[in-house]
């Protein structure tokens, strides 16, 4: 009789626990991928679709012609703007940051970072592919923490 109860209240605990398991492993999925672009600027489109192939998600892009005022408003140091900003999950990724610098941000959550970002617009970085020409570029994170290299791409 008590292995009988002890059987039907393991299966609730065993349903719950994949319940939370399967929620853990969809949360870049889960998240809210806003991207804010101008609307003349067609590499940010680019971006978004490495973001949504790479992150298996859904981009929403919202043009906007003061792109200064986004970027300010959610703290991007002025060094580190580039053509698009992103909101996902709490956090801002500028420019053209690669998806698993992405994933690696939403995974990790270092203490006093903000976001990522990759100034300016480089050559061979994920939405400026360019002919098979790269440059060299760093992912910097930013924030109260102040700014640091969190991934580098030769």
């Amino acid at each position: 009789m008590i292995s009988r109860k002890a059987s039907v209240l393991r299966r609730p605990v065993a349903v719950a626990a994949l319940l939370v398991l399967a929620a853990c492993s969809n949360v870049a999925q889960a998240a809210t991928y806003t991207m804010y672009r101008d609307p003349g600027c067609g590499c940010c489109l680019s971006w978004a679709g490495h973001v949504e192939e790479g992150m298996e998600a859904k981009v929403a892009s919202v043009d906007s012609n003061d792109m200064a005022a986004i970027k300010t408003a959610r703290g991007v140091p002025q060094e580190l703007w580039s053509c698009h900003t992103m909101e996902v999950d709490g956090y801002i990724i500028e420019g053209h940051v690669p998806t698993e610098a992405v994933a690696k941000l939403l995974r990790e959550r270092p203490a006093g970072v903000a976001g990522l970002s990759v100034p300016g617009m480089p050559l061979g970085s994920p939405g400026m592919e360019a002919g098979g020409r790269n440059q060299p570029y760093e992912v910097i994170a930013f924030g109260p923490g102040g700014q640091r290299v969190f991934a580098s791409y030769p």
